[in-house]
């Protein structure tokens, strides 16, 4: 399923809503951002399925994190201490991470607990203490979150430390409606990373066949993006994206394009190589995240732009303007 626009759709996409709903191939789908994006049915608005869903979205973040946040919630009274009293910044940055990681854990062993005492016929009301302090937890995680940077150490993704917040704040259906609006942004930036570069790279003589590679990367990581780890189409979804991603890492610049001595019309092959293996693990890494890396992608972008323009690839990411 290609989930861009179809060519009827894309004369009218400017009249179309955002969460628009229609059945495209036999499946719900909703549009946001000019994507049909798969939908999956939201379960009822109970503590239990909120527990579910909060255990599952903290998994998400730890996977996606620096390591070493994951202290349990019983130790949050000694990580706070350490926190509070370390002076040096770069390891109070480090000890914040640790302390949300914390916060976290105790949120979410509250609501294990809420659970189970409802289940023993316990009525368990918003202005309960504990509910008040669950959410305390994860507000305070939130903002200490902003410290943490995604495991590339390229830069934070502060939507994974609101994701569990916002799930116990609003109504699950709320909250998947929210998740879809996140997918479209991703699709949009797995296509701008794509296209960068293809723009970059598919007019250098020797990489003049990258682009279908590249392509087919993209729509395979958009695939991915929107489908969930339960889906029985993943083991499928997966493969095809990691294959895909083997093609293009493993990509050979036709050596009878005229390149001579590493350099195809006035640029370096061996820097447009590990630029087209950077596009390559930048999209993995906002594919599996399911979240937009803005600083990253743009920060990539600009690289390509600077490599077609100079033939050199820049080592570090270029300041990006004011």
């Amino acid at each position: 399923m290609n989930n861009t626009l179809s060519e009827e759709n894309q004369l009218s996409g400017d009249e179309l809503a955002e969460g628009t709903r229609q059945v495209v191939d036999g499946r719900e789908r909703v549009f946001y951002s000019g994507y049909w994006i798969r939908t999956y049915p939201a379960s009822a608005n109970s503590l239990e399925a909120k527990k579910r869903l909060i255990e599952a979205l903290t998994r998400r973040l730890f996977n996606h994190t620096e390591h070493g946040l994951n202290i349990p919630g019983s130790r949050l009274a000694e990580v706070r201490q350490s926190y509070e009293e370390e002076s040096d910044p770069a390891l109070k940055r480090v000890k914040a991470g640790m302390l949300a990681g914390s916060l976290f854990n105790r949120a979410t062993d509250i609501f294990r607990n809420l659970v189970e005492l409802q289940a023993c016929g316990v009525e368990i009301k918003g202005s309960d203490a504990l509910t008040r302090e669950c959410g305390r937890c994860l507000l305070e995680a939130m903002e200490l979150g902003h410290f943490v940077l995604h495991r590339s150490g390229e830069e934070g993704i502060d939507e994974l430390w609101g994701e569990p917040f916002r799930a116990f704040s609003v109504p699950i259906e709320e909250f998947y409606e929210n998740r879809y609006i996140k997918i479209g942004q991703t699709m949009r930036d797995i296509d701008r990373i794509a296209d960068a570069m293809v723009d970059t790279l598919s007019g250098i003589p020797v990489f003049a066949r990258i682009e279908p590679l590249i392509r087919a990367f993209a729509q395979a990581a958009r695939v991915k993006t929107e489908t969930l780890r339960t889906d029985p189409d993943i083991f499928d979804v997966w493969s095809r994206m990691v294959t895909a991603g083997e093609r293009l890492a493993n990509f050979s610049p036709d050596e009878n394009a005229g390149a001579t001595r590493g350099v195809s019309d006035g640029h370096c092959v061996s820097d447009a190589l590990l630029l087209l293996r950077a596009g390559r693990d930048l999209t993995f890494f906002i594919t599996r995240a399911r979240t937009p890396m803005p600083k990253s992608t743009c920060e990539y972008i600009e690289r390509c732009r600077v490599y077609k323009e100079t033939g050199r690839a820049p080592t570090a990411p270029v300041p990006l303007p004011a």
